[in-house]
């Protein structure tokens, strides 16, 4: 009897685990059929984001497409503007363009502002003709390109260039040696500005620059040049060293500024006809143009710093240049 109850004991217990193996195998069916379902919908979900994301893509890059096309059209249309027409900002420029007989389209001045040396610019203008218009202060710091318009604005024409020749003939016509300023890329319209204002006060007959990768004659400019760009001729050239070597057939010497130089420039003879080449500002003189120069001087320094500011260094040469030559 009791071998009977273990026998059946065990066929139930085998049925049992028959039964467990069955639901286990089911269970484990349904677990690989939920998984393979998730990763289908995964699956589906990340082409959707996938789909989501070229389409993104390529909108933006649409947009970009777009956008780059409208900034290169305003660039276009306000490069054109500037090449026609700029301002003159702040109230001592805009009086010496007045008094030099520059001519001006229109004055805008900001409203409420009559006193002081406002009074005096309204009268030069009157007394040449010109229109002026009060406008809001706002609108003049949207004009604005040096955010220092001190409240006028002058529009005028684009300023007018001159030819190398009619720096010589200024020169010729004052009864003295050429005294000629080259800039050989300077890119900073405020060192431009500067070096236009020291040219004038030494005397010098005119500033050369390059067409290109250099500062043009604009409002930062004249507003850095305090006025001296309406004195100062300025001739552009599309090559400074054929210039360099125009210059030297026609007797001029031509001396060029460098940390390396091979004298000081106090110790030069700097009198006669002379042209001074000023670097730009990161990299100095370019290697051509070094090699044109009938000689290079130096600016000797004690302190820690190994070079000056290009206009900086420019004033100083120009000095002695000037000093050399008898000013008074």
């Amino acid at each position: 009897m009791r071998q009977e109850k273990e026998g059946k004991d065990n066929k139930f217990k085998k049925q049992e685990g028959k039964e467990k193996g069955y639901k286990t195998l089911a269970g484990r069916g349904m677990d690989e059929n939920r998984m393979a379902n998730a990763g289908c919908e995964r699956d589906e979900k990340n082409r959707k984001a996938d789909t989501s994301r070229e389409l993104d893509e390529k909108n933006r890059r649409a947009e970009t497409g777009w956008e780059r096309d409208e900034m290169s059209r305003r660039d276009g249309i306000r490069q054109e503007r500037e090449e026609d027409f700029y301002s003159i900002e702040g109230r001592n420029p805009v009086i010496e363009a007045l008094k030099s007989g520059r001519a001006i389209n229109k004055i805008f001045i900001a409203k409420g502002e009559r006193e002081g040396s406002i009074k005096y610019i309204m009268a030069l203008a009157k007394e040449a003709g010109v229109v002026v218009q009060e406008v809001d202060k706002a609108k003049l710091d949207r004009m604005s390109s040096t955010h220092a318009h001190q409240g006028v604005i002058a529009g005028v024409a684009a300023a007018e260039y001159v030819e190398l020749e009619d720096i010589l003939r200024r020169a010729e016509e004052k009864n003295e040696h050429p005294f000629i300023i080259l800039l050989d890329g300077i890119t900073d319209g405020g060192n431009l500005g500067s070096i236009l204002r020291t040219a004038d006060a030494v005397g010098a007959h005119g500033v050369v620059i390059p067409k290109r990768r250099a500062a043009g004659l604009n409002a930062a400019v004249s507003k850095a040049s305090a006025g001296a760009i309406e004195y100062v001729p300025v001739a552009r050239v599309v090559n400074m060293a054929q210039t360099i070597e125009a210059l030297k057939k026609k007797g001029i010497w031509v001396a060029g500024t460098d940390t390396t130089g091979e004298k000081p420039f106090y110790s030069v003879d700097l009198k006669g006809p002379i042209a001074l080449v000023i670097g730009s500002e990161g990299e100095g003189m370019s290697r051509l143009v070094r090699e044109k120069c009938d000689f290079v001087v130096s600016i000797p320094m004690k302190g820690r710093i190994s070079s000056l500011n290009a206009a900086v260094a420019g004033a100083i040469v120009m000095y002695e240049i000037s000093k050399q030559r008898g000013m008074n």
